[in-house]
């Protein structure tokens, strides 16, 4: 099997400047997902697809390759992930003379992962018929989807699901959202089906305490105190 793995990484961060490459315990924040993307068993070729020249430079610092630098019209704010993957796909095919048969999407913001992350996301892709497979995260009893609400005029209902009267914290249905670690697909959902996802999308847990996906300000003091605390776990890749 052909995997290629793509850390996409646009420069010009608005919420959190020169996010990409901003100093997180003294590390550049993507050169946690270089390194445990190095360390995956399952990835064949890592690239990253950045736009920016100093994130590339930092990014081969930590021996990753990155082979083109993304064309302005793919590093857009509305830009999606679509383009820059089978952009990514196809300049690595002609580069190399194979047909890959997965790739995985891997975001400097989640610099917690781990190389089983990557992998086990991988792994229930390879072993199913889904088009897709995404790592998802428990959802805290406090963010349940059964507590949220709509307003119609002034009467509150449901927005999803029925919370019944009396019903424990304790006993609400489990319930899980895309954690933002790993994203995985078939070349054949990406190219052929123009998709990210697909239909049949299967998923892989990782646990709450390693979960983060910084886009604020208020994420990077989190990030910065789940650093300290995962250090001390030693539950980091080093």
């Amino acid at each position: 099997m052909n995997i290629l793995g793509v850390i996409t990484a646009r420069g010009g961060s608005k919420g959190i400047p020169g996010k990409n490459i901003k100093l997180l315990g003294g590390k550049p924040l993507i050169a946690y997902t270089v390194e445990a993307a190095q360390k995956s068993k399952l990835i064949t070729h890592l690239v990253v697809s950045t736009d920016d020249q100093e994130i590339a430079n930092i990014c081969r610092r930590y021996n990753a390759e990155v082979p083109f630098l993304r064309p302005k019209e793919l590093s857009q704010d509305e830009t999606t992930h679509i383009p820059v993957m089978q952009h990514a796909i196809k300049f690595m095919e002609n580069k190399l003379s194979i047909i890959f048969d997965f790739a995985v999407i891997l975001q400097p913001t989640s610099p917690f992962r781990l190389p089983e992350d990557i992998d086990g996301t991988i792994k229930v892709l390879m072993e199913s018929e889904a088009d897709s497979a995404v790592s998802l995260v428990k959802i805290p009893s406090a963010e349940h989807p059964i507590k949220v609400k709509k307003l119609e005029g002034n009467k509150v209902v449901p927005f999803c699901m029925l919370e019944p009267e009396g019903l424990r914290r304790q006993d609400f249905p489990p319930a899980y959202k895309r954690s933002a670690d790993v994203y995985a697909m078939r070349r054949a959902t990406l190219i052929d089906k123009n998709r990210l996802y697909g239909d049949y999308i299967v998923g892989y847990v990782v646990p709450e305490e390693r979960h983060i996906d910084i886009d604020t300000p208020l994420d990077w003091i989190k990030a910065e105190y789940m650093l300290e605390d995962l250090k001390k776990k030693g539950l980091l890749v080093e």
